[in-house]
């Protein structure tokens, strides 16, 4: 994990903004806005940043998963937390009470593409922390992203996963 992203590290602008996003009304008003804003600012940077990642400094990747029911590619740029040779991704879906759709995706098809910004497409595995693994990686990421602790007091009818992406063939 790069020192920059951790929250007590980056500058106030990112405090506040990732404090906001742990609100109930902003987090609402993200769950339904980012994804479709990151996308498009992606491309236009080539690779280099999406919306969220210039007003916050989260690390983001773009994670493209298989459809459960669909069977179609789907892309969704997420805060990717670099464990070793692997990333962490979250299923908070801003603390919403279901888990967002590429969480069920993984869990149907484990095999998916990561790229990390300005890098290249990887492939990896996916699978769901449990355990000891599951909480040091979860207190790794509050230390980024702290408003995952607001997430997780609302989502009371679901415990978020945590999801790690391996390595995989070719990755």
């Amino acid at each position: 994990m790069s020192g920059s992203s951790r929250y007590r590290d980056v500058n106030p602008l990112y405090r506040v903004m990732r404090d906001l996003a742990g609100t109930k009304p902003m987090a609402w008003f993200f769950a339904r806005t980012l994804h479709h804003v990151d996308g498009p600012v992606y491309r236009l940077t080539k690779g280099r940043n999406t919306l969220t990642t210039l007003l916050t400094g989260l690390p983001l990747v773009m994670l493209t998963t298989t459809g459960a029911k669909s069977g179609a590619n789907r892309t969704v740029p997420l805060v990717g937390m670099p464990d070793g040779d692997r990333i962490v991704v979250i299923a908070s879906n801003y603390g919403q009470q279901s888990n967002p759709a590429w969480y069920f995706n993984l869990r149907k098809h484990p095999e998916a593409t990561v790229t990390v910004a300005g890098g290249e497409p990887r492939q990896v595995v996916a699978y769901e922390a449990e355990g000891e693994e599951r909480e040091r990686l979860w207190r790794m990421d509050l230390e980024v992203y702290p408003s995952r602790a607001a997430y997780k007091e609302r989502a009371t009818d679901r415990r978020i996963p945590v999801m790690v992406l391996e390595p995989g063939a070719g990755g």
